[in-house]
């Protein structure tokens, strides 16, 4: 079984934010693959099926996003997934806008939902996809706001034609596995 882990923050205030991007992934992903989030475990919500012939199962953390972690570990207790067949997905500031990247492992990167994940798994070796939001200025001060407040039509345009592509590169990580995945989006 894949798992394939969206991440951001529940609630309809933060429904469009940049910060909300992983969400937005794996929904995109659930409505090509007839998936639905019809199930609340873990501290997610979850929706399982068969892509190509592999189990996979998509969730959205609701423990906000600095809590990621909490609901991540236990969904990877409970299903018994190695790290090598988890992928999270998630906004990345410091990507230009509508640029991916996928790696199989590494440091936090400055993001918090990422932080937590390493936390609780106690460790940083499992893949995951980084959809660029690009950075609002050079003030540390308007990141916040950037994140978690309404996203500009032009970003949200962008975010929207990206996801095709993050949608092939999940789709790609749950068939060919994340090296094979490296080398055609990265």
């Amino acid at each position: 079984m894949k798992l394939i882990v969206g991440l951001g923050n529940p609630g309809n205030e933060y429904a469009s934010s940049l910060h909300n991007v992983g969400f937005m992934a794996v929904n995109y992903f659930a409505r090509k693959n007839g998936i639905r989030f019809d199930k609340k475990q873990a501290e997610s919500r979850t929706g399982t099926g068969k892509v190509a012939g592999i189990q996979v199962l998509l969730a959205r953390p609701q423990t906000y996003m600095n809590h990621s972690g909490l609901a991540v570990s236990r969904l990877v207790k409970k299903f018994k997934i190695g790290h090598e067949d988890l992928l999270v997905v998630y906004d990345d500031l410091d990507l230009p806008l509508g640029k991916i990247r996928i790696r199989e492992g590494g440091s936090t990167g400055g993001h918090n939902g990422i932080k937590s994940i390493i936390n609780e798994l106690g460790g940083q070796d499992f893949p995951r996809l980084r959809v660029g939001i690009g950075r609002p200025g050079a003030k540390e001060s308007d990141v916040i706001p950037y994140l978690l407040g309404e996203t500009h039509p032009e970003i949200k345009k962008a975010i929207n034609e990206v996801m095709p592509t993050v949608n092939e590169a999940i789709f790609s990580f749950i068939t060919d596995g994340v090296t094979v995945a490296m080398n055609k989006y990265n």
